[in-house]
Order: C-alpha cells, then sequence, then structure tokens
C-alpha cells in the first residue's frame, strides 16, 4: 500500500465515530469467549444476519438479492449476484436442518432475482450488477452454483435452463490450454476458478453435456500444472505479485475436492489434499490461520482472514469425509472455533450482530473494516456439515465418485 493510500485510511473508513471505534477496540483484545459448545446459536445469528442483509434490500431495484455486507465506508452495500448465487444453497441446507421455511422462500426469491440478471448470452453481471458491469469467470460460477440449487433442491426448470446458458457462456471463454483469461478479475488468469468450475463439471453430470464435463477438466488440468512443490497455487492471489489469502487458497482447495468426486479423478484430489496438509501443519492450536501466504506456505500477514479460516473448515471436515483421517476433523473443530470467538451474539446493532467479520482483527487487509455475506455463508456452512455431515451443495446423484 503506498504511503498515500495508508494516509487516506482514516478518511476512508471513519474509525472516529463511536460504533466503529467500540469496534476496533473490542478487537484489540484476546478473543471473546462467548462461544457456545453448541453451534445451533452461532449458526441461527449467522442465519438471521443474512436475512436480515436480505431485508434491507427490500423496496429496491435488487429486492430478493442479499446485501454483499455491511462495512464502515458504505454501511449497507448492494445485492452482490455472486455470493448471492452460493448463499442459495445455503438457506436450502439450513431449512432442511432448522427446520426453517421461510428459508427455502428466501432462496427462491433470490433465484427470482438472479434469473432476472441473466443476458441473452448466457452471462451475470459482475461485481454488483449496476450499469456498465461486465461478466467475470469466476461470478458466473458461484452464480451456477445457485441455479443448480434450484433445479435439484426446488423442482425449477427455468434455473436448469439458465445454468445450461450460463455454462454454454463459460465454455465460450476458455481458451484452448484450459485457462480462462477474458472476463477475469484484474485481467488476470486465477486458480481459484476451480470453485466455479466446480459447479460446469456438476452440470455436465446432470446434463450429459460433454463439453461442460471436458472444458472444466481442461481448467482443472492447467490449474493443476499452477501447483509449487510444497502444494501451494500459483496465480491464486486477487493481485499479481501479491500473496495470495487462505479466502482464495480455499477456494481452489474445494474446487479441487468436488471436481475429484465428480469427475472420478485422484490428481485432483491428490492436489487439494497437498494443500490442505500443508495449511493444518501451519494452524496454531487455538486455530489460527495466517490471512495470507507465500509459495512455501511462509505466512505474511498477522491477521486471520475469518472468510478463509471458515472455508479450510470446510475442506478438512470434506477431507475427513473422502479419507476418514480423524486429524482434519481436528483441525476443522479448531478452525470453527476460533471462527465463534469472532461472533458478537448479542450485540445491540443487527447490523453486527450474528456478522461474520472480512479479517480478525477488523483492519486485517481482507475485507477491511467489513462484514461481507460470503463469510457468514461459508460458517454457517462448516457449522452445517460438522454437525450433521451434510455436504453443501448435495454431490450430484451420478458423479463418477472416488473408487479404490
Amino acid at each position: 500500500m503506498t504511503l498515500t493510500n495508508l494516509l487516506r485510511l482514516p478518511f476512508r473508513y471513519k474509525p472516529w465515530r463511536a460504533a466503529h471505534l467500540r469496534l476496533m477496540l473490542d478487537d484489540l483484545g484476546a478473543l471473546r469467549n462467548e462461544a457456545a459448545s453448541d453451534h445451533l446459536p452461532h449458526m441461527n445469528a449467522a442465519l438471521d444476519w443474512l436475512c436480515h442483509a436480505q431485508d434491507v434490500r427490500q423496496g429496491l431495484a435488487d429486492a430478493g438479492s442479499v446485501s454483499a455486507g455491511w462495512s464502515f465506508e458504505d454501511a449497507w452495500l448492494p445485492g452482490y449476484p455472486e455470493t448471492t448465487g452460493y448463499i442459495i444453497e445455503t438457506f436450502f441446507a439450513a431449512a432442511r436442518v432448522t427446520g426453517r421455511s421461510d428459508l427455502h422462500q428466501r432462496a427462491l426469491r433470490m433465484l427470482d432475482w438472479e434469473l432476472s440478471l441473466q443476458s441473452s448470452e448466457g452471462a451475470f453481471p459482475g461485481h454488483y450488477g449496476e450499469p456498465g458491469s461486465h461478466p467475470v469467470i469466476f461470478n458466473q460460477g458461484q452464480i451456477l452454483h445457485g441455479l443448480i440449487a434450484g433445479y435439484t433442491q426446488a423442482g425449477r426448470h427455468d434455473c436448469l435452463a439458465a445454468a445450461i446458458r450460463a455454462g454454454e457462456w463459460l465454455v465460450r471463454q476458455q481458451d484452448p490450454d484450459g485457462c480462462f483469461r477474458r472476463h477475469e478479475h484484474n485481467n488476470v488468469p486465477h486458480v481459484y476458478n476451480t470453485r466455479g468450475i466446480w459447479p460446469l463439471a456438476s452440470l455436465g453430470q446432470l446434463t450429459g453435456r460433454e463439453d461442460f464435463t471436458a472444458a472444466a477438466t481442461r481448467n482443472l488440468d492447467w490449474a493443476l500444472r499452477q501447483q509449487t512443490e510444497c502444494g501451494w497455487y500459483r496465480h491464486n492471489a486477487f493481485v499479481p505479485a501479491h500473496d495470495p489469502f487462505t479466502h482464495t487458497i480455499a477456494y481452489a482447495i474445494r474446487g479441487f475436492l468436488e471436481s475429484a468426486i465428480i469427475l472420478g479423478d485422484r490428481r485432483y484430489l491428490a492436489s487439494a489434499e497437498k494443500a490442505a496438509q500443508a495449511l493444518l501443519t501451519r494452524q496454531r492450536a487455538d486455530g489460527w490461520l495466517a490471512g495470507t501466504y507465500a509459495d512455501g506456505w511462509v505466512p505474511t500477514a498477522r491477521y486471520v482472514c475469518l472468510t478463509g479460516l471458515a472455508q479450510m473448515a470446510l475442506c478438512w471436515l470434506r477431507l475427513a469425509h473422502i479419507t476418514s483421517k480423524p486429524v482434519y476433523r481436528a483441525a476443522a473443530a479448531k478452525a470453527i472455533g476460533y471462527v465463534k470467538r469472532t461472533q458478537r451474539l448479542h450485540h445491540q446493532d443487527p447490523a453486527i450482530r450474528g456478522a461474520i467479520a472480512g479479517s480478525f482483527p477488523i483492519w486485517g487487509r481482507y475485507s477491511r473494516f467489513e462484514y461481507p455475506n460470503w463469510a457468514a455463508k461459508f460458517f454457517v456452512d462448516a457449522l452445517i456439515m460438522s454437525e450433521t455431515n451434510e455436504v453443501i451443495p448435495p454431490v450430484p446423484f451420478n458423479a463418477v465418485g472416488l473408487s479404490g
């Protein structure tokens, strides 16, 4: 960060506001000890916060969406097509687990909003969907998660038709070597697209479309070639020459994990496990992981990327399912416990109560001074998977699977 940008930070985030200052002072201390041993209070608090994040968009042009989050800079943010897309599968799962039918209905409203955004070419807008926003490969894949959930879990054939158009758009953007270079965030390729290609592989299995399966395999093979000897991935940060957040590292790992099961390819499982095992060895006893890692798994941040930590809990839980190794479940439990101790269950402000910050402390570089909706989404997923062993989203019924 340049000196000029550093000097602008106080004016951008206004830390002198009383509410902001109290949150910052709270994070100066140790982790809170209010974490309940039971997952349910934490799950319900995060779900209620996500519901509130949807409700704040009612009466606006993006009604039905989920606000991208709440920040010191802008308060409630606009609805976010990308993350609303994969919150849909979380709400379907949470409705089953909790018996809350309202969550199912909310997911249907999210789907209606997403479908209203799709272009005739099959693309969805990037960023917040504002006029002039361009489609992004990764965002398209996350919305595809929601469309598949709409078909498989709500029986909506309009979602399947939209998913097929979205998949065809993705295939058209791919270069012959399997990499995506057009419609990329910051105009550079990203390994973490594996999480967006995972639903393309799933769609190939659901529809029998070999072109979807082949495109997914090409991208996964390209991403596989970016893994270094220690298991770290090149081209996996938002910005070139920066170290990747645990957020994008976990994206890449989960994409490889689920694609391995769908396509029956153990190379992808081996890649995911190599990276996940390396991070496990870096985890502290209290569950902490650094916010960023350089090649060689060298920690390059003192803060925690809470989103990435919740995501790594999910990756470790999936590896526990697949390999039956108890060490992965233990690592996931520590990660979940850490995130739980950062959540404010009884805060008077509904913008804060139940939310998960981007970083701990809140001024860490990932989603600085912000409570992003995707942090709460992955936290809920981790709690559900830890409690019930339910996979979010469910594996396609005709996935190839891993044998031997």
